[in-house]
C-alpha cells in the first residue's frame, strides 16, 4: 500500500473513533426533563431531549476502546500491520499447512500404484473426485459430461488419447487445440458439399457425386490433421469426423462456423496448481469414468 492510500484509510478509521467519541459525549450531557426537542403531539405530548442512560453510554465507550485495542493488535490502520503481524495471507498458509499435511498422510495410503492401478481403488476414486469436483467441474460439468466446447471425459472418445499416461500428460501440460478458418480460402459451393459431407460422413445415403467432389478438397485442406479416413489424430488433438460425436455440436450450421470461421479451445497447466498425487488421483478418477461399460 503506498503512502497516500495507508494515510487515508488510517485518517478515517483516526477520525471516525473521535467522531463516535464525541457523539457519545454530546449527547450525555444535561439533566433529565431540562429540554425537549420541540416536537409536540396532541396538543402536550413531548419528546424530551434526555441524555443516554449512563450504563449504556458505558456499553458504548467500551465498544470504542475495544476497536481502538483491534487496531492497534491487527491490521486496520492503512499499511500499519499491528502488533500481532497477522496477515490474511499468513493465516492462508498456515491453514493450507495443515489441509496439506492431512492429504498427504491420505496419500501416503495409497503408496506408489499407477493410475491404472488407483481406477479400481475405491478410496482413491473417492480423493479423486473431491479433486475434480474443487478444478475440473466448473468446465466439464460435475458428472464429467461436459458441455458445448468442454469434452465428454465419460465416454471412450479422446481428443490427445485416454490412456492413463495421456490423461495426466493432459492434466499436468494442459491442451491447446486450434482449428484454423477456410471462410476465405473455400469456394462457397465446395464448402457447402464438404459441410455436408462432414455431416454424413458415415452415411452410405449421402450423394457419391458430392462426396467425390468434397474429398478432393478434403484431401488437400483437411487430411493433414484429421487423416485421409478422416479418424483424427490424438497426436495434435484432431478430432475423429466418423463418430457422431461432436465437441462444438454437430449440427450442419454448427459444423459450418467451424470449417468456415475454426474454432481455438484450452485446457489450462494443473502441473502448478496440483500436486504431484493430486494429479495421480484425480486421472484415476477419469480414467474410470471411460471405462464403465
Amino acid at each position: 500500500m503506498n503512502a497516500p492510500w495507508h494515510w487515508f484509510i488510517a485518517v478515517i478509521a483516526v477520525a471516525s473513533i473521535i467522531g463516535c467519541l464525541w457523539l457519545l459525549f454530546s449527547n450525555a450531557r444535561g439533566a433529565p426533563g431540562e429540554s425537549t426537542t420541540g416536537h409536540v403531539w396532541d396538543d402536550d405530548l413531548r419528546e424530551y431531549n434526555n441524555p443516554l442512560p449512563r450504563w449504556w453510554l458505558n456499553m458504548f465507550i467500551l465498544t470504542v476502546v475495544f476497536g481502538v485495542g483491534y487496531l492497534v493488535y491487527y491490521p486496520g490502520l492503512g499499511a500499519f500491520t499491528g502488533k500481532s503481524g497477522w496477515t490474511q495471507e499468513k493465516q492462508l498458509a498456515e491453514r493450507m499447512a495443515v489441509v496439506k499435511a492431512k492429504r498427504q498422510a491420505v496419500y501416503a495410503t495409497l503408496g506408489d500404484r499407477d493410475v491404472a492401478a488407483l481406477a479400481k481403488d475405491p478410496a482413491a476414486l473417492s480423493l479423486g473426485r473431491e479433486v475434480f469436483l474443487n478444478n475440473c467441474a466448473g468446465c466439464h460439468g460435475a458428472d464429467a459430461h461436459g458441455a458445448r466446447g468442454f469434452p465428454n471425459l465419460a465416454d471412450k472418445d479422446w481428443l490427445y488419447g485416454g490412456t492413463p499416461e495421456a490423461i495426466v500428460a493432459s492434466i499436468s501440460n494442459g491442451r491447446q487445440g486450434q482449428m484454423p478458418f477456410f471462410n476465405a480460402t473455400l469456394d462457397p459451393k465446395v464448402a457447402d458439399d464438404l459441410i455436408d459431407t462432414v455431416k454424413h460422413w458415415s452415411d452410405p445415403k449421402f450423394s457419391p457425386e458430392r462426396r467425390e467432389n468434397a474429398m478432393k478438397t478434403f484431401a488437400i485442406t483437411c487430411a493433414a490433421c484429421h487423416g485421409a479416413d478422416g479418424k483424427g489424430n490424438p497426436y495434435i488433438g484432431a478430432p475423429n469426423l466418423t463418430d457422431n460425436i461432436w465437441l462444438h455440436g454437430g449440427s450442419r450450421e454448427k459444423i459450418r462456423e467451424t470449417i468456415l470461421f475454426g474454432r481455438k479451445s484450452s485446457m489450462p497447466a494443473h502441473k502448478d496448481i496440483l500436486s504431484a498425487d493430486d494429479i495421480r488421483v484425480v486421472s484415476s478418477y477419469v480414467y474410470s469414468l471411460s471405462q464403465n461399460p
